[in-house]
């Protein structure tokens, strides 16, 4: 099989603990988009802070390359962030998620198209975002209103306790939950996007957009919001430190994790060789 396409989540996935691209997966990475292979960076992070991992890679900026981003909100061409895709939360579903997370112990971030707005954040999570977010604004006060004329593409709860934000999911009302799909990263968030979106979604559409079939792609995560695109490309790959549930929708669970290049790994097994 002649693959064509790699989606790659970041955190935890392509990224080592340090928040860096090994040397190994910077080669691996190089080695296939010279081959034409379409490398594209799928993360919920907003596509303004993937751009220092794009140009690390010499993916940034480019006609022909592209990015998913929100969890599946935003699709855009690199070259001049160019929205193909689109699809948010109104200001209403927002505050409506706010006034109910108020009532828990969870901290919060909004995302718009350029920015993120934090409230209630630890300074172990102001330190956890440090190198993933660059584009943050503390709130001080309880109140999003300004944001009533803002694109909002997602908003999501903070805390570290996993079983502490099923609970929360659990205890809103069915009215609130179909509006959105809902998933967790990195064992700490639970994630709310608009219906229907996901990484895996996103994924299908690109791949539709470009004349790519499901089983022409590789598909690379380690946590539940990964779990849509492991599902839909025709070789969905966990990393070694993925989640138990994203490597059981996973077709292969590398031996490798994050901090082992398992990116690599993956690249010389199943393409360059």
């Amino acid at each position: 099989m002649k693959y064509k396409l790699i989606a790659c989540d970041l955190d935890e996935t392509l990224l080592n603990d340090e928040k860096h691209v090994s040397p190994e997966n910077h080669n691996a990475i190089k080695k296939v988009c010279e081959l034409g292979v379409k490398f594209v960076l799928a993360s919920g992070r907003g596509y303004t802070d993937i751009q220092n991992v794009a140009r690390t890679l010499n993916l940034a900026d480019k006609h022909g390359e592209y990015t998913i981003s929100f969890n599946g909100g935003v699709i855009t061409e690199n070259k001049d962030n160019k929205i193909l895709f689109k699809q948010g939360i109104t200001f209403e579903q927002t505050n409506t998620l706010f006034n109910i997370g108020l009532g828990y112990d969870v901290g919060f971030h909004i995302y718009t198209l350029d920015k993120v707005y934090i409230y209630r954040a630890t300074q172990e999570e102001l330190d956890y975002m440090t190198g993933r977010l660059d584009n943050c604004m503390v709130l001080s006060e309880p109140n999003i209103d300004f944001l009533k004329d803002e694109t909002i593409i997602k908003i999501l709860f903070q805390n570290n306790d996993r079983q502490y934000l099923e609970t929360i999911e659990r205890e809103m009302t069915k009215e609130t939950l179909l509006q959105f799909s809902i998933s967790y990263s990195g064992n700490r968030y639970i994630e709310f996007n608009s219906q229907g979106v996901s990484k895996g979604n996103a994924l299908l559409q690109l791949a539709k957009e470009l004349g790519i079939n499901q089983d022409e792609m590789i598909s690379i995560g380690d946590n539940n919001n990964d779990i849509s695109m492991l599902e839909v490309a025709g070789l969905g790959i966990a990393v070694a430190n993925a989640t138990t549930d994203a490597k059981e929708a996973a077709k292969v669970v590398s031996e490798y994790t994050n901090n082992q290049s398992a990116i690599a790994q993956v690249i010389e097994q199943y393409v360059l060789n």
